[in-house]
This record gives structure tokens, C-alpha cells and sequence, in this order.
């Protein structure tokens, strides 16, 4: 089961269909047990109530059987759609989503700036000097002349410590991610600490065998006070531009975080995933520079070029480089090599640098252009999270309902997220956007700040009378 956010139709309603045609279709048969709500709320990276409220819908309908302290069941009168042996599928008229004219959809690159002729060239390069041997199926945790330029480049760019052989080519974060938590798992770790607000993808965590533990993210970056009670056996953290709030973790708590580590002999993951787009000030360094052994750095092309080439990297402590490997040779048989030949040959000519430097001075100009939009419109907001990244986080007022400006957004073809969406544990706070910048061009930024505005304006409204 998957959900679709920024999709017209509400989470626990997509749960209620996914599960109501998984009944009719026979894929789950009658009596047989299905996940508990707190399960799927966590797999779904969705809160709990949204679960319960989808569960108690089904009940309601007869679809499925709801006991205290025991697991949900399918209903054995729950109605099917088999007839004969033979499984009629129901077809559900097409929805119409809203046409998005403003993409405010966070992390996301501008795609269409993709160094197309420099990649080109690259290939042909690439394919030229390449060895037949390069074109087997060796090589299955990076391509040596990949990796080699990979531990140049972070070294000088990063500061991270380390050589080309400990670092693993990936298709992503996603894989680098379940990696490192299955090699976890393998060494005996049970629970991650992860930071909350985060990354929704939470199910991957808990599918590699980990449990959960969501510690509370402030302007200083993850609370390392509440990590150490947490009994965590493991950290996954993004020190260089938190997501989705995008505070920079502050040196105290760097420190502290790397006592936490040491002490307890632990390892953390660090995903580095937009540390190329800093715009005010030089960089942060690595977390990784500071205790190469205790922390698994992961970086991506996804956010550098274009998530289309499906490239990752991790540099590993030596100590868990063999767990790594093995897991993903138990995954797959590595990423495309051609590709990586042809990235590596980027990073040999200076491409990419030539290509961030070109990017870093579009996605400013972007920035301030959304800063100065947000100050003309809405300039009781609080905005955060701008020295860095691709988006900036948009705090509004206690009494806003981020939900109902969500459905005002896209019915009015804005595309954007809220931070509840990235929450693990719900609580109470202030109505914040998490606003992408990084698609649109600075005339297009404006108009759209002012569509947002007066879509603010009308769920406010709309609240207001139905207080009245």
C-alpha cells in the first residue's frame, strides 16, 4: 500500500479505497489479519488517527472486524467481487486532479537546466575508454574510477576522511539508507533514533528490521538531551540543512552528538542530501570529517543533477564495510556502470563544479526572490531554513489550519506540503508550508506568493464562519 500527498483526495481516504478494493478484488481474502493501525501509520509515515478513522470507516462498511486487543481482520461476510473462481476487478472512474500551475513542492531541482550537452559528451568519453571488462558485471559496489573521484570531491568539498575503497555506489538514499539499517540490524542494533520532524519514508526502516525512535528537532537541530534517553542503537540525521525545517545542527550539539556516539560506541548515518546549495556563508562541513569510524555519510545526485540517474553514495566505516557490501550483494548487483563512468568522468573535468557554481547563483536569485515575495505578502510569517537547500519552511500563525490551506492550495493548483506531513508523532504547533523555490522563475515565485496569500485568506475565512 502506498499514499499519494499533494493528491486531491484525503490520505485516510486513499487507505479506505486501497483496503476496500484489496477486500472486493480477493487480494485479501476473508479472516485474514491485516497490519494494526500503529503499524501502518508508521509504515505510511501518516499519524495514527488517520489510520484509526480509515479502519473504523471499513468496520462501519463490513469490510473488517475490529477487536479490543486484537489484530483488524478482514470481515468473513465482507463482500467480494470474485465470481466463478474468477476475479472481476472493479474500475473506478478516473480522478481528475487539479492542474498544478505553481510547484512549490519541496527538494525538487530545477530539471531543466540537466547539463545535457556536457553529459553527452560525457558518454561518448566515457563509452570510448572503457575497457570490455568495464562493460561485465564486475565492480558490483562502485566502479573504482567512480569512487576514486567521489573520495577527491568530498574530501575537498566536504572534508570527508576517507579512501575510494570504503566508499559504495548506490541507486540513491533510499538504497544507501536500507544498507546501512540492514547492516545494522545484522551487527545488532533494534532501534534508530530518528530526527521528527523528517524524511516520511519511515516504512523502509522499519521493513530492514529497526525500530523507531522519533526525537524532537528545535532551531539547533536534533535534541540530543532527548536522544540520550531515547536508548537508541543507532542515529539517522541531517546535521547540514535539516529536512524539512532546515536549521544547521549547531556545534554544541555536534559535540554532543559525537560524545553520544563515542560513549556509547554507535554509529550514526548522515544524509548530506542538498549540502551543495549553500548560499550566505561557506558550507558546514561533513559530520563525518570529525569521526570518520562512528558515522555512515550519504550523499546523492539526486539533488546535485537530476534524481533520473538513480546514483547514491556512501562512505562507510571500515568496521561495517563488509556488513554493507554484503547486504547489497544480497540486494541487487550494483547501479549501472556506464553511468558511472560518465559521472566520473563530469567530476574528472570539473563539470560538476562548473555546474553548481551556475545552479547555487539560479536557486539564490529564486530565494530572494521568494523571500521579498513573502515580505510584501505575508510579512507576519516567520521563514526559516533559507541559508541552504531547495525550500524554505513558512511559519504562520497558531490558529491557521495547514490542512485546510493544504486543500485551498491545490484546489487552486498550488502544489506544496506542510510540515504535519513529515511528523512521526503529532503535536501541537504552529501552521508551517514547507515552500520549494527551486522550479519556478522569480516573476513565477511572485505571482504565486500572492496566490497563496489569498488562498491563506480563504480558509481563514472559511474557518472563521464556520466558528461563526
Amino acid at each position: 500500500m502506498s499514499i499519494l500527498r499533494g493528491a486531491e483526495e484525503k490520505l485516510g481516504s486513499q487507505i479506505e479505497r486501497q483496503l476496500r478494493e484489496a477486500i472486493r478484488s480477493g487480494k485479501l481474502r476473508r479472516s485474514e489479519p491485516i497490519p494494526s493501525t500503529r503499524y501502518l501509520a508508521i509504515q505510511l509515515g501518516v499519524s495514527r488517527p488517520i489510520v484509526v478513522d480509515a479502519y473504523a470507516q471499513l468496520a462501519a462498511e463490513g469490510y473488517i472486524t475490529l477487536r479490543q486487543g486484537a489484530r483488524p481482520r478482514v470481515s468473513t461476510a465482507a463482500p467480494t467481487l470474485a465470481v466463478s473462481g474468477a476475479i472481476v476487478r472493479a474500475r473506478a472512474a478516473p480522478r481528475r486532479e487539479p492542474r498544478v500551475r505553481y510547484d512549490f513542492l519541496p527538494a525538487i531541482p530545477d530539471l531543466s537546466w540537466f547539463p545535457r550537452a556536457a553529459w553527452l559528451a560525457a558518454t561518448r568519453d566515457a563509452l570510448a575508454t572503457m575497457r570490455d571488462v568495464d562493460l561485465g558485471s564486475l565492480e558490483l559496489h562502485g566502479c573504482e574510477v567512480l569512487r576514486v573521484a567521489l573520495a577527491e570531491y568530498l574530501g575537498r568539498v566536504r572534508g570527508v576522511v576517507c579512501d575510494a575503497e570504503q566508499i559504495v555506489i548506490t541507486s540513491g538514499f533510499a538504497q544507501s539508507r536500507v544498507l546501512a539499517c540492514r547492516a545494522l540490524v545484522a551487527m545488532g542494533a533494534m532501534r534508530l533514533a530518528v530526527e521528527d520532524p523528517g524524511y516520511t519514508e519511515w516504512d523502509a526502516i522499519v521493513a530492514a528490521g529497526l525500530k523507531l525512535a522519533p526525537i524532537a528537532v528545535d532551531d539547533s537541530g536534533m535534541n540530543i538531551d532527548a536522544l540520550e534517553r531515547a536508548n537508541a542503537d543507532a542515529v539517522l540525521v541531517t546535521p547540514a540543512h535539516q529536512f524539512p525545517i532546515g536549521v544547521v545542527m549547531s556545534g554544541a550539539r555536534r559535540t554532543a552528538l559525537l560524545a553520544w556516539l563515542r560513549a556509547r560506541d554507535l554509529v550514526a548515518i548522515e544524509d548530506d542530501y542538498d549540502a551543495e546549495f549553500r548560499y550566505d556563508r561557506a558550507p558546514v562541513g561533513a559530520l563525518q570529517s570529525l569521526e570518520p569510524e562512528r558515522v555512515v555519510y550519504c550523499g546523492t545526485a539526486s539533488k546535485m543533477l537530476t534524481p533520473a540517474l538513480r546514483i547514491g553514495w556512501m562512505v562507510v566505516p571500515r568496521h561495517m564495510l563488509a556488513a554493507v557490501q554484503r547486504e547489497q550483494r544480497l540486494a541487487d548487483n550494483g547501479v549501472a556502470r556506464i553511468e558511472q563512468h560518465v559521472l566520473a568522468t563530469l567530476f574528472a573535468r570539473g563539470e560538476i563544479d562548473r555546474y553548481l557554481r551556475r545552479m547555487r547563483l539560479r536557486y539564490r536569485a529564486r530565494r530572494d526572490a521568494l523571500l521579498d515575495a513573502l515580505a510584501a505578502e505575508m510579512p507576519e510569517a516567520t521563514v526559516r531554513g533559507i541559508a541552504a537547500g531547495l525550500h524554505a519552511t513558512v511559519e504562520l500563525s497558531a490558529d491557521d489550519d495547514e490542512r485546510a490551506i493544504l486543500e485551498e492550495a491545490r484546489r487552486r493548483g498550488i502544489a506544496l506540503e506542510i510540515l504535519a506531513q513529515h511528523r512521526l508523532v503529532p503535536r501541537a504547533a504552529n501552521a508551517t508550508l514547507l515552500l520549494g523555490y527551486a522550479r519556478m522563475s522569480e516573476q513565477t515565485i511572485r505571482d504565486a506568493v500572492r496566490e497563496l496569500r489569498d488562498a491563506i485568506r480563504s480558509a481563514r475565512s472559511t474557518a472563521a464562519s464556520r466558528i461563526g
